[in-house]
């Protein structure tokens, strides 16, 4: 435990200042991006990533994704190609994670990328999450800022509620405004969506001109997010559900009486932005949780991913 609890920093420059001075010495910082807080570590740092998987509880054969202020400075740690470069064209700065093969002395912890040859990297676009990254001026290792396969974090009060006292800092810069993780595409050989996120495949594959291979289930670990049971609240989840059952409470998307709605209107943007504070708000009512059905295209084929990952059996 962090001696004098977990600082809160504002993001102005002395926040950031501080919060890069701490990742210097190994401590970990959380911090916004576009899509949700980031628990930050030096990902040089074995020692600094081995805390972020010790703070989550985060099973080590779960690769974390490195944060990086550049497509140049993702370029220093893995092998670049015309598809990464057309996809960091399009969405960099922005909720695409890439997949890449590692160059050769590249110096990122073999923690980060769980023992694999390639290595999960982005540019986030985030104003504070830039500011920090270009301050401390190296690959920042973070995962979501939240105990392993709970809900993620979209404010600070969030990471608060789930890690205080675990890590040494959060640089405080208000709600996320995608609210669903990045997606992730591997592109080290043919092209595959490995996790849906806040670039909906549409676009993705609009970019590259052809279609992307699918992550199954049954398949080896080889990016974040991968495991069957995530983003987890504490009680039961049900899915594409039409009314309430017994003392669950309800999810709503669209025109539909509930407890809580992610987006009245329909929006899909919007419904993403709201989510994991939803199940946040409705974890804290201590009732079961039933979801009205969402819609499987665009940011809701990400927003379905997340939700049949909090309705599956618990690991372990």
């Amino acid at each position: 435990m962090i001696p004098n609890g977990t600082l809160t920093l504002n993001a102005d420059p002395a926040g950031i200042a501080q919060a890069a001075d701490l990742l210097r010495q190994g401590l970990l910082v959380a911090f916004p991006t576009e899509t949700v807080y980031g628990l930050g570590g030096d990902a040089r740092n074995g020692a600094a990533v081995a805390s972020i998987y010790a703070a989550k509880g985060r099973p080590s054969f779960n690769p974390l994704i490195a944060h990086v202020a550049s497509i140049e400075a993702a370029q220093r740690f893995v092998t670049w190609s015309d598809q990464a470069e057309a996809l960091a064209a399009a969405f960099w700065p922005g909720p695409l994670t890439l997949v890449l093969p590692l160059r050769p002395n590249h110096g990122i912890s073999s923690l980060v990328t769980a023992g694999l040859d390639t290595l999960a990297v982005r540019v986030p676009a985030h104003p504070a999450a830039r500011a920090l990254l270009s301050k401390f001026d190296g690959p920042v290792a973070a995962p979501s800022a939240n105990p392993s396969g709970q809900i993620s974090p979209t404010t600070a009060a969030h990471v608060l509620s789930g890690l205080n006292g675990r890590i040494a800092a959060v640089l405080d810069d208000g709600p996320c405004g995608v609210g669903l993780e990045s997606t992730i595409v591997g592109v080290a050989r043919e092209p595959a969506l490995l996790r849906p996120g806040g670039v909906s495949l549409e676009q993705i594959e609009a970019v590259l001109d052809t279609q992307l291979h699918h992550h199954q289930p049954g398949d080896a670990l080889n990016a974040p997010g991968q495991l069957q049971s995530h983003y987890a609240p504490d009680a039961p989840v049900r899915l594409n559900a039409s009314t309430a059952q017994g003392d669950e409470v309800l999810l709503g998307f669209g025109p539909v009486g509930c407890d809580l709605n992610l987006s009245a209107k329909g929006d899909l943007a919007e419904a993403a932005a709201n989510l994991f504070a939803a199940l946040h708000t409705l974890n804290d009512t201590g009732r079961p949780i039933a979801v009205t059905q969402i819609p499987e295209h665009g940011l809701g084929a990400a927003i379905n991913d997340r939700l049949r990952r909090a309705a599956a059996p618990r690991n372990g």
